[in-house]
């Protein structure tokens, strides 16, 4: 059946759930753009630079756990009980760093955001999954994406200004009653979708979320330990400080990896073919992409020594374009493959982070580092809601709760893992060459999106906007 068959996203029966949606998801854009733009502002003011990677991983850390229990909960009781809890977790996130005195502060204000941030993708993409036909489902991820055009076009300017006339802490206090609103609008509609009909799906464990988020901060930790620097600054010294963080990392890994298996589909941490390859490249891409963009706006202000407005400049940029980008797939999900959709997306993300390490040589015009990481942002709205359809089409009727926690969970850790891998590389040229830390995050985040580009291979066959007729991967197991 077509489109044209079909009530669409802005029907009476849906125009309610749709907005909400839509309302939800600009609020944390919004949070998300002001942060990035005002963070080099806020490191100065609560002398805080070797917490500057902290400020983007806490954030992503804590949505684990609000990942993990939100899914659970979207499965167990429908999509409404999370979503108001995961609102409050936010609001409170917001104040608690609006009114922070030190940077450790913020830092824990952020894990509460991220918590209640967290429950947001889960709700979102479960309720997609639940209530809407795969003809529809392509359309409304580019909807969600557009939510971002309004807080990509004036967010960065409005929040840097509000830096500098009230303060950055307003930066934050100010987003509360945005969230109030977009709260109120959503729940009904959510209420009325109520749990789900098929039978109870095993669930995720809240236990397993809160070790895979344990093991994650101490593998960040042994990495800004191992680059000479803690919490408080180096710790110990030399070789020392090596092997403690090595000891760190190793740690974590035990104590994060058995309980991340239980977390996503079986085969996920190797990417075989299908639904678990699908999940482990959206973690690969997030940590390609964010793991560089945290760092952008810190290269424009901190190694050329350019406005924070103009670093803005970079985020509203690669904002726009990348909701470009997902209204592209959209048009192209019917005749094109996802997986070639992801693999183009990659491939600009690459040649984006290219243009930004070259900005970083004081003979490249700033400019055309602004004009590259514009560029990376299409190139992640191209890859970026694929990834979400083939996750959708091949999740269980009755577990897309558990499915989109799923996704949600590795896109969060690629991020966190990738804006920690650049924290530390940034916390240990602190005092010296900030330059060659910046390079070394986008190093990183090159190198990962190569990994990606060959996990490819190994994502669905077929359009996004159908199953697929036939897989076209050798011996892929049942999901």
């Amino acid at each position: 059946m077509g489109e044209g068959q079909l009530p669409g996203l802005w029907a009476p029966q849906r125009r309610a759930l749709t907005t909400g949606l839509v309302l939800t998801i600009t609020f944390v854009a919004s949070e998300a753009l002001a942060v990035v733009t005002v963070m080099p502002v806020v490191a100065r003011d609560l002398g805080g630079l070797r917490l500057y990677g902290w400020v983007f991983s806490a954030f992503m850390l804590g949505s684990v756990v609000g990942i993990v229990a939100a899914g659970r909960e979207a499965d167990r009781r429908g999509p409404a009980a999370p979503f108001v809890a995961g609102v409050v977790l936010f609001g409170s996130g917001l104040a608690v760093a609006g009114l922070a005195p030190s940077m450790g502060v913020l830092v824990a204000g952020r894990v509460l955001q991220g918590l209640g941030a967290g429950a947001v993708p889960s709700v979102a993409y479960a309720t997609i999954g639940r209530s809407l036909p795969e003809a529809l489902r392509a359309r409304m991820m580019a909807v969600l994406s557009t939510a971002w055009v309004a807080p990509g076009l004036a967010g960065p300017a409005i929040s840097a200004e509000v830096a500098r006339l009230f303060g950055w802490r307003w930066v934050f206090l100010g987003l509360l009653p945005v969230v109030a609103v977009a709260g109120s609008i959503a729940v009904p509609a959510l209420i009325r979708l109520g749990p789900p009909a098929a039978s109870e799906a095993r669930q995720h464990r809240l236990t397993d979320g809160l070790r895979t988020a344990a093991g994650a901060t101490m593998i960040l930790a042994g990495l800004s330990l191992a680059a000479g620097s803690g919490a408080a600054g180096p710790v110990v010294a030399g070789s020392g400080a090596i092997v403690a963080g090595l000891a760190l990392i190793a740690v974590g890994g035990v104590a994060g990896l058995p309980a991340l298996r239980r977390l996503v589909p079986p085969g996920t941490l190797t990417g075989r073919p299908g639904l678990p390859a699908t999940i482990a490249s959206r973690g690969l891409l997030t940590f390609a992409f964010f793991g560089a963009d945290a760092y952008v706006t810190l290269a424009v202000t901190a190694v050329r020594h350019r406005s924070p407005v103009m670093a803005g400049l970079a985020v509203t940029g690669a904002t726009v374009a990348w909701t470009a980008g997902a209204w592209v797939q959209a048009r192209l999900s019917d005749v094109w493959e996802g997986r070639r959709l992801v693999r183009i997306g990659l491939v600009i993300i690459l040649a984006g982070i290219a243009g930004m390490v070259l900005m970083l040589q004081p003979a490249v015009p700033v400019a055309e580092g602004l004009a590259a990481w514009t560029v990376a942002g299409l190139g992640m709205g191209l890859a970026y809601a694929p990834l979400s359809l083939m996750m959708l089409q091949k999740a269980p009727p009755g577990q897309e709760g558990r499915a989109s926690a799923s996704l949600n969970l590795t896109d969060v850790l690629g991020t966190a893992i990738g804006i920690g891998v650049g924290g530390a590389a940034v916390a240990a040229t602190a005092g010296s060459d900030l330059r060659l830390g910046i390079t070394a995050a986008f190093a990183a985040a090159a190198a990962v999106a190569l990994v990606a580009l060959a996990f490819t291979r190994r994502l669905p066959a077929g359009t996004c906007s159908a199953p697929p007729v036939a897989e076209q991967v050798p011996a892929r197991a049942p999901d």
